[in-house]
């Protein structure tokens, strides 16, 4: 199995950065991923101060794929996450929905145990997924702090295990890295974190020619979803709406008119999150819908 080292991260998605790693179609790689905070948060009783902000949301990698090309599609099928037993949390002024109910920066050491993470002396059931993902877009560097149409800081909580991430590739060999796992997050990601955790992704890793892309889907074994991100909420999801109406009428040939009654019928608008710089949106299909015409959306 290809091993990624999580010392081996970047903290943005470029094209200029030297790969990690080179795998061909079809293989499998590991990667190992500090935290968001870049494993610097070790107590609650540390500072905002003592963390090196420059140095936040690393994303391990990045992995070069033979073969890919720009227009092609990155097929990532996330085959197994592990969390570590302790995550942290944060409720910040500087940052999340309701940061004017704060003053400061502090922060929560959440214990991960029993399948359950302990948070607000709630036991959240632990849903590991991963909060960055993408590859390198065609011009500027993108921090790995934020999404757009190449992945990024998505926190999209359907990408978890058992799920496949399709990725416009925009440059050779994609430049495909990974981090930010969460063991749980709610839709939103309201106070700017879910429970932060170190951990382990496995993913098989192909690339498609057979479909065209302009932004992330993500595909469960329950639903199709196509992910956007803008600067507003209402644009993200628009976009993503407009996404889905793409895919049903050059997939599956159904006229506008009838993909946007079956969406409007059948599917579900939805709020990945709200607190990066820019906000992310999806909008899901079920699969038990689609399995009706035969052919595969994606």
């Amino acid at each position: 199995m290809i091993h990624v080292a999580r010392d081996q991260s970047v903290f943005s998605l470029s094209a200029e950065a030297a790969p990690a790693v080179r795998i061909r179609p079809g293989d499998s790689v590991v990667l190992d991923t500090a935290d968001c905070f870049g494993d610097q948060v070790q107590s609650a009783e540390d500072t905002p101060g003592a963390v090196d902000w420059g140095h936040i949301n690393p994303a391990t990698g990045p992995v070069f794929v033979e073969g890919a090309e720009p227009g092609d599609v990155l097929s990532v099928l996330i085959e197994r996450i592990e969390v570590a037993h302790r995550g942290v949390m944060a409720v910040s002024e500087d940052f999340g929905v309701l940061r004017d109910r704060f003053e400061g920066m502090s922060f929560t050491m959440i214990p991960i145990e029993g399948g359950s993470a302990q948070v607000a002396g709630a036991r959240v059931p632990v849903r590991p997924m991963i909060g960055v993902i993408g590859v390198a877009p065609a011009g500027a560097p993108a921090p790995c702090g934020s999404p757009g149409s190449h992945g990024g800081n998505m926190d999209t909580r359907l990408i978890g295990e058992g799920a496949t991430l399709y990725l416009p590739v925009f440059v050779p060999g994609a430049l495909l890295a990974a981090g930010d796992l969460h063991a749980a997050m709610g839709d939103g990601e309201i106070c700017g974190t879910g429970v932060e955790v170190a951990g382990s992704i496995q993913m098989r890793v192909d690339v498609r020619r057979d479909v065209e892309l302009a932004d992330p889907v993500v595909e469960t074994r329950e639903v199709v979803a196509t992910i956007a991100s803008a600067e507003t909420l209402d644009e993200a999801a628009d976009q993503a709406t407009r996404d889905m109406a793409d895919l049903l009428t050059r997939r599956l040939g159904l006229s506008d008119a009838d993909a946007t009654m079956l969406m409007s019928a059948a599917g579900q608008l939805q709020v990945s999150q709200v607190v990066d710089p820019l906000k992310t949106a999806r909008f899901a299909m079920p699969k038990e819908i689609l399995a009706r015409f035969g052919r595969d959306l994606i």
